[in-house]
């Protein structure tokens, strides 16, 4: 029997990223709303309760009120927002970091990780966890994040502007660093679940691509072999997951961000020497640092294979 599925938010990158992966799978049945409906509370309010799983891909506040609205004890709420991934009673739905999976299939209420944070928590929490990095380490990490991670304004702003001639179009043609005050949103969960004492020195950076995310740690005086070591026990060929560790993924001396766009999965790599280490996660900002990790954790809580209507390599 088909399971149903409501998108609450499906007209956003994330929804329609879920919607288009959802759509030619046999097992669900997609509960939708005419556009005249689509922000009416009530019309969701049922939509939300005669689920088997809902998505939020919503605004904070938006999604919180939308759990709000949720009576039926048989649905499971995925939360792509950033409302509820530090929240007691929630899971964090990131399968591959030890000991969530079987939290997950069980789980009711379950916050999707955020893009930055996915790539950042897959290379630090398992070294934290096994005690190759302290947590009271001060940690820096970049990341360089394709210009869909920012929803369709600004999408639409780099369509347009990389479309001109002109000093416009000369700005969206390189990276553009932000949250430059040191408060970006997805903070708080990098060091909770990663269980660092410090906030990360993190500086994200948008790029001219549409999709695709690679994240970077750096680290001086490092034990590479244990790290390197920690990443096969995780994320090694015969470890469950999206989350693979790549020994040597580099394109004749480069990394390219949108290495991975259009795929679900990501890859984790180490670079450099005891003296100077870079640890590297690369993977689609809107697969798995968005929507291919919501169905991920949907399938695990439906007994799926976890891989089943995902992108991979």
């Amino acid at each position: 029997m088909s399971k149903k599925v409501f998108i609450d938010g499906s007209a956003g990158t994330t929804g329609l990223r879920i919607r288009e992966r959802l759509s030619a799978r046999g097992d669900i049945e997609l509960v939708t709303l005419g556009e005249e409906l689509r922000k009416d509370v009530s019309a969701r309010r049922d939509a939300l309760n005669s689920c088997d799983v809902a998505f939020l891909c919503l605004p904070d506040a938006a999604a919180i009120e939308a759990v709000s609205l949720v009576e039926n004890p048989g649905t499971v709420v995925i939360d792509t927002s950033t409302a509820h991934r530090v929240s007691d009673g929630w899971e964090y739905g990131f399968p591959e970091l030890f000991g969530r999976r079987p939290r997950i299939a069980s789980a009711k209420r379950i916050a999707n990780p955020g893009c930055h944070a996915s790539g950042f928590i897959a290379l630090v929490e398992p070294l934290v966890r096994a005690g190759v990095v302290s947590p009271e380490s001060a940690l820096c990490a970049f990341s360089l994040t394709g210009y869909s991670g920012g929803g369709k304004k600004m999408i639409a702003d780099y369509d347009e502007k990389l479309a001109q001639d002109g000093s416009s179009r000369v700005q969206y043609l390189g990276g553009r660093q932000y949250a430059l005050a040191q408060k970006h949103k997805h903070l708080p969960e990098m060091s909770k679940i990663c269980g660092l004492a410090k906030l990360p020195v993190f500086s994200p950076v948008v790029v001219p691509h549409l999709s695709g995310m690679e994240v970077t740690v750096q680290l001086h005086d490092a034990d590479v072999d244990a790290i390197r070591a920690c990443y096969e026990v995780a994320y090694g060929k015969d470890a469950p997951g999206l989350v693979r560790y790549v020994e040597n993924p580099d394109e004749t001396g480069f990394l390219s961000s949108a290495g991975l766009t259009g795929r679900d999965d990501m890859e984790v790599s180490v670079f450099g020497n005891g003296e100077r280490t870079i640890l590297v996660s690369r993977f689609d900002n809107l697969g798995k640092g968005a929507s291919g990790a919501a169905i991920q954790n949907m399938n695990l809580v439906l007994g799926a294979d976890e891989r089943e209507g995902l992108v991979t390599a």
